[in-house]
């Protein structure tokens, strides 16, 4: 067994070429092989975003604190809050982050193909952050 006590792994600055805004990332999990999955808590300032992205296995997202946005390409736009639970599925092409008045924290949790979780592509433009038809509640 490992444990991993809190504060014992250094923040990190979301990088720009990923991110637009000021992002946090707390790395909280990536067991050695044979394990896929790895985990990190994300923080989002109000105004911070994801660039759009796909994932080879899926992602969950587990929402700690705050109110952001998440959207899927071709989808409304979606508000979700702490305690909101998201599956985002393979090769879905999406972006999350805050809302432009209120940070967001989620837990990100996903699976590695070939090593890779995450397939990173343009970033979210002003104006697709700001435009949408903003869906609140539950999505199935």
């Amino acid at each position: 067994m490992q444990l991993k006590r809190a504060g014992s792994q250094p923040s990190i600055k979301g990088p720009d070429e990923w991110f637009t805004g000021t992002v946090r990332i707390d790395p909280l999990n990536a067991p050695p092989p044979p394990s896929r999955v790895s985990c990190a808590s994300v923080t989002f300032e109000p105004g911070a975003r994801t660039a759009w992205h796909t994932h080879p296995l899926g992602q969950t997202l587990l929402v700690t604190a705050g109110c952001g946005w998440t959207q899927c390409e071709g989808e409304p736009r979606v508000e979700i809050r702490a305690g909101d639970v998201i599956w985002c599925p393979p090769g879905h092409k999406h972006w999350h982050g805050a809302t432009t008045t209120t940070a967001m924290t989620h837990i990100a949790i996903q699976e590695a193909r070939d090593g890779k979780n995450v397939e990173w592509l343009e970033k979210v433009s002003d104006e697709q952050y700001l435009s949408g038809v903003v869906q609140s509640g539950v999505t199935e």
